[in-house]
């Protein structure tokens, strides 16, 4: 192509064979590979318990399901990739999208929230960022999509035909703006619905033709299920299944069903992946700097009392 993406750049890795299937296979949907991923989350239930007993930020699957794909996309960089007018590109950065029900009714509308995240830091920080997303997704206020959306949605069907029109093409040719490439949730590295949270059974979700996303993960509900221990016992065990829609035109399925491998070790084992360790430190960290306010406190108000 003649210009250069705003939201990622030629991927030059990409053997022959790969680079042709953009041109056979158009869409995301007729190139869509479905996986299905059973995770136990014995260890993890335990670590969310002991993170809810000390932290006032409540934490539940999704926030250590969404942190161990932030490290797998790290990790295993080229299913961070997607494909636009039939070339494929590496993504500039981690973005993620997800939905969440600004309220728990029938008539309460979907929000679909979209963010950038970087791999390596502190779990406690990405639960931050997320409280605080949901909270402004939920909150009265329009986002820039939705104010977006009211002005072409007032504009007659066959007008936002062809807006919808122009915006592929541009697209396709590089030439879309980055100002409404930024903040679209469809141009992300992965679309993630948690339906556990609405008690619901994961499913194969569709991709989105619009925008540039490659993989949508689909989070079922947390449920007990019989199983055979290793002395071959009869026991339960809580598990979730996740399923997944992915392009694999972006990259083959070997290379995702590895991928998929390493996060469900990240999921299932956080103490060895170095989660329960990073939030002991953070919450050390955090502890200090309290003890050290505090301290600021009382040394404040015993100088006031002296003068």
């Amino acid at each position: 192509m003649l210009f250069s993406r705003s939201d990622g750049s030629l991927a030059r890795d990409v053997p022959a064979y790969r680079r042709i299937m953009p041109y056979i296979m158009r869409g995301k949907n007729e190139s869509a590979a479905y996986f299905e991923q059973e995770l136990d989350l014995t260890e993890t239930q335990a670590f969310i318990e002991r993170w809810n007993a000390t932290s006032p930020l409540r934490i539940t699957l999704f926030h250590v399901y969404l942190w161990a794909v932030i490290q797998t996309l790290a990790a295993r960089p080229r299913l961070n990739r997607f494909v636009a007018g039939s070339r494929i590109y590496d993504r500039d950065g981690i973005w993620i999208s997800y939905s969440a029900k600004k309220a728990m009714r029938d008539d309460a509308p979907v929000v679909v929230l979209k963010k950038r995240f970087e791999a390596g830091r502190p779990f406690g920080e990405l639960v931050e960022q997320l409280h605080g997303h949901v909270g402004q997704g939920r909150s009265d206020e329009k986002s820039h999509v939705d104010k977006e959306l009211s002005l072409v949605l007032a504009l007659p069907s066959l007008l936002v035909r062809a807006l919808i029109a122009l915006q592929r093409w541009l697209d396709a040719w590089n030439l879309l703006p980055s100002s409404l490439i930024r903040p679209d949730p469809m141009y992300a590295s992965m679309f993630v619905a948690n339906l556990g949270s609405l008690k619901l059974e994961a499913v194969h979700h569709h991709l989105y033709e619009y925008g540039n996303i490659p993989i949508f993960a689909c989070i079922g509900r947390s449920k007990r299920v019989v199983a055979v221990d290793e002395r071959g016992a009869v026991t339960t065990r809580l598990v979730a299944t996740v399923k997944y829609t992915y392009d694999e035109r972006v990259e083959d399925g070997l290379y995702c069903a590895a991928a998929l491998g390493h996060l469900q070790k990240l999921v299932e084992r956080p103490a060895e992946a170095g989660l329960e360790r990073a939030s002991i430190a953070q919450d050390r960290v955090d502890g200090a700097k309290d003890r050290v306010d505090g301290a600021k406190v009382v040394d404040e108000r015993t100088s006031a009392n002296a003068a």
